[in-house]
């Protein structure tokens, strides 16, 4: 697919003059027309209070001619004005050529018949992210597994639940399954965190996100037993306290993790409502009048859902999401995607407002979804969302190794899928277009984490696990790195993964893998592109991918592949000055650049002008 000669338009600061407007506002939006595609006119089409509305494009002289972003002098630039009618403002563009053949572009690409309106470009007039959010780098610790405080006592000399079967750090094997799943104890606690933060910040990570924090009947805490207290197993909230100043004094941010679909069983709401049937709390969950049962996640009686229809429920977990922001800079929210959902009751849209609403606007909020966020974001509720369909899956299926044992692709029947580049494209391409540009890059792209297996286990190797690495740092969205996977670390699902930090054993830890972790991290932090930039898809095939981030002045020419294949030759009218794993690259006669063909790589160049 050469997709470098079609037009181009994304909700980036190169194509959008304002990325927050008010109601109302008059925003200016480009596209970008290479000479070659013959277009002659364009028009905007946008569908204020859900009527079509055509506004006729004129050509920009400034930038038409010019090299933008560093490449393509011979494009023609055209520029429309549009209004933000509605909180969100779909729009496309409508496009003629000179021999009269006209098409749509849309942030679905570019299409020759009449498509549906799900794949515009949105304008949103809702209240933006923190503006700190859009530079962070997340770094996701499992608080049992990370770090043991120095000054810590030896387990056996702790008065651990009864549910606790503790295990030693550095000698015991992870349970992945069956009894002990999640009961097995190592013992991480919070100060552990803080004496760690150095590695942290040597790696790239700005940003801290938690898994929870409040006392529980497991190792993972997603059954809290009270919100209004730190586990004094981690600490307690003198520990939190202590974090997140240590946090804080290095200019980083911490995020916490909060259940608001469900509690723990042995939580105090729950257990008042269960015992008395006239207790407050009984209108906080879903109990069946006739057998005394109740709904629970997904069946499992240890996690009762939470009921949102209740004012008790809207009134406690608002109170909790605001208390706790003494310490944490925002939440991610646990599944998301049920919460407020329930058989005909659905207020899961109305919730995340709410929730939002009651947080301040220096808070990010972002929302698990393990499959399609997309008709849940851009309503005025979560930032964005933790990007598993729209990254994670093209990704896995992209990169995926040879040798089989990863047998579960997020609860999808089989093993890992194997799929091209093209279908990685496709899906990567379906969910962006199908959210505002604001939602896409505040969403988090994530390689794994603690509900999956392992990156370099599904990779099969340390030179793929690279290639993913790249696609995370260059790709518009959020990275989340899971602690250990920058040691290379194994794992074949979310529980088996869960392996504590290999701080004191070496033979656990690839120091290559490592120092390619910080040298990219560290890339996207000195490169505004990178952060704030556009994309444009240039080139794909089944084992390549080859796109730009451009911002500004600048562009980013990233080529990612999984294979050794043919060089690929693109008519950029630029030089590209190696930034990583590539050295430089002249133009040919023609304005041609010739990327190498073998792989898996991983590459990055900034373009420049010719010589």
């Amino acid at each position: 697919m050469r997709l470098i000669e079609q037009p181009h338009h994304d909700g980036s600061a190169l194509y959008v003059s304002d990325s927050a407007p008010g109601l109302g506002d008059v925003v200016t939006v480009w596209v970008r027309v290479p000479a070659a595609a013959g277009v002659d006119a364009v028009h905007v089409r946008s569908t204020p209070d859900g009527e079509p509305h055509f506004a006729a494009a004129e050509v920009d002289a400034e930038r038409t001619g010019t090299a933008v972003a560093g490449y393509g002098a011979g494009d023609v630039w055209w520029r429309a004005e549009l209004t933000a009618r509605n909180p969100v403002t779909n729009y496309r563009f409508h496009l003629r050529t000179s021999s009269g053949d006209t098409y749509w572009l849309t942030a679905g690409g570019v299409v020759g018949h009449e498509v549906p309106d799900d794949t515009d470009f949105r304008a949103v007039a809702y209240d933006a992210p923190p503006a700190w959010s859009a530079d962070a780098v997340l770094y996701q610790i499992f608080p049992d597994r990370f770090a043991r405080a120095a000054d810590a006592k030896p387990l056996a000399a702790l008065d651990l639940p009864d549910w606790a079967l503790p295990r030693e750090w550095d000698r015991d094997e992870v349970i992945g399954q069956g009894p002990g799943t999640s009961e097995q104890f190592f013992g991480g606690d919070l100060d552990g965190i803080a004496e760690h933060l150095d590695h942290l910040q040597a790696l790239g990570a700005n940003t801290v996100y938690l898994t929870p924090v409040f006392p529980a009947r497991s190792n993972h805490r997603y059954d809290a037993s009270t919100f209004d207290e730190v586990d004094p197993l981690l600490g307690g909230d003198a520990a939190l306290a202590r974090l997140a100043e240590a946090v804080h004094a290095r200019g980083m941010r911490l995020i916490g993790d909060i259940t608001a679909n469900h509690c723990g069983d042995a939580h105090e709401w729950f257990t008042r409502a269960a015992s008395d049937v006239d207790a407050p709390e009984r209108d906080m969950f879903y109990f069946d009048a006739g057998t005394g049962g109740y709904e629970a996640w997904c069946g499992v009686t240890t996690l009762p859902k939470l009921n949102w229809a209740s004012p008790l429920v809207r009134e406690r977990m608002t109170a909790v999401l605001r208390r706790w922001l003494a310490y944490f800079d925002g939440w991610r929210v646990d599944v998301a995607n049920m919460t407020g959902r329930r058989g005909a009751q659905d207020d899961a849209h109305e919730v995340a407002a709410l929730i939002r609403r009651a947080l301040p606007a220096d808070a990010m909020l972002v929302g698990e979804h393990m499959h399609d966020a997309t008709g849940d974001l851009d309503r005025d509720g979560w930032h964005g969302a933790m990007n598993y369909l729209g990254f994670t899956r093209p990704v896995w299926a992209w990169l995926r190794g040879e040798a089989p044992g990863v047998p579960n692709f997020f609860g999808t029947p089989g093993d890992v899928p194997s799929r091209d580049g093209v279908a990685a494209y496709a899906t990567m391409r379906a969910f962006a277009a199908r959210v505002s540009w604001r939602s896409l890059v505040h969403s988090w792209n994530i390689l794994d984490s603690h509900d999956s297996a392992r990156v370099r286990t599904v990779t099969g190797s340390a030179a793929r696990q690279v290639v993913a690495l790249g696609l995370q740092v260059t790709l518009p969205g959020t990275p989340m790195v899971y602690a250990g996977s920058e040691f290379g670390l194994t794992g074949w699902n979310g529980e088996n993964a869960r392996t504590p930090m290999p701080w004191s054993r070496p033979a656990d830890r690839d120091e290559q893998t490592l120092a390619v972790y910080r040298e990219l991290l560290g890339l996207r932090a000195t490169e505004p592109a990178l952060r704030h930039g556009g994309l444009r898809w240039l080139y794909v095939t089944s084992d390549t991918m080859v796109y730009l981030r451009e911002f500004e002045h600048n562009a980013l020419l990233v080529a990612a592949s999984r294979a050794a294949g043919e060089e690929v030759s693109l008519a950029l009218g630029a030089r590209a000055a190696g930034v990583f794993a590539a050295t430089d690259l002249e133009p040919d006669g023609t304005g041609r650049l010739t990327l190498p063909g073998d792989g898996p790589a991983l590459r990055v160049w900034r373009l420049e002008p010719p010589r």
